[in-house]
């Protein structure tokens, strides 16, 4: 019997074994409530458009409002040095709706 492992050891194992188990479980649970926050997200976007359509509209505007203010501050993207002065147009963070 020299070759069957010891009952603390077996012991060890399993509690080894159940917090692995429980990493991946917590893992898991927080992988589908982001999945879940997505999906809730989406269908709020999609009660919100098609309940007043003329919010796409307005979104459209005020997104072409940024652009012409930016240009207005920051000059076009041709003229480099006051490029330099304005922060970079994907670092803000803009909603798809």
């Amino acid at each position: 019997m020299a070759d069957s492992p010891s009952s603390t050891e077996l012991q060890q194992n399993s509690n080894e074994d159940m917090l692995e188990l429980n990493k991946d479980l917590e893992r898991m649970i927080e992988d589908v409530e982001n999945i879940s926050v997505q999906l809730t997200w989406m269908a709020y976007d999609m009660v919100v458009l098609r309940t007043s359509p003329e919010l796409e509209e307005s979104m459209r505007r005020l997104d072409e409002a940024y652009l012409n203010c930016r240009v207005a501050v920051c000059g076009e993207h041709d003229q480099e040095p006051e490029m330099d002065k304005c922060p970079e147009e994907n670092a803000t963070p803009q909603t798809d709706m």
